[in-house]
């Protein structure tokens, strides 16, 4: 059975970091892009950032939203996947969300998701 799990969502004043953590088992995680995903009340599910699986390169894509500000990595012996989040803006409040896809391409940015995680909330105060 898979299982995808986020963590390290919190509430943080403006210009502050977080850590989210997503650990994912049941599947073998160097196979799969993993990806971040949020969503604020009343608006559309977005893309944050992906990586590619180590193998293909594991090239990174960031919204543009985000770019410089946000970073992601993969740990594979840890089947864990980190976003740095630096210099938060109220604008980043949202249900942060993990997916893994399992995907060959280096490119990540059209990565399937096939499986979800269920959420952790980022609030940003200001």
């Amino acid at each position: 059975q898979v299982q995808v799990v986020e963590s390290g969502g919190g509430l943080v004043q403006a210009g502050g970091s977080l850590r989210l953590s997503c650990t994912a088992s049941g599947l073998a995680f160097d196979d799969y892009a993993m990806g971040w995903f949020r969503q604020a009340p009343g608006k559309k599910r977005e893309g944050v950032s992906c990586i590619s699986r180590s193998r293909s390169g594991g090239s990174t894509y960031y919204a543009d939203s985000v770019k410089g500000r946000f970073t992601i990595s993969r740990d594979n012996a840890k089947n864990t996947v980190y976003l740095q989040m630096n210099s938060l803006k109220p604008d980043d409040t949202a249900m942060y969300y993990c997916a893994a896809g399992l995907y060959s391409r280096g490119y990540c940015g059209t990565m399937p998701t096939n499986y979800w995680g269920q959420g952790t909330q980022v609030t940003v105060s200001s």
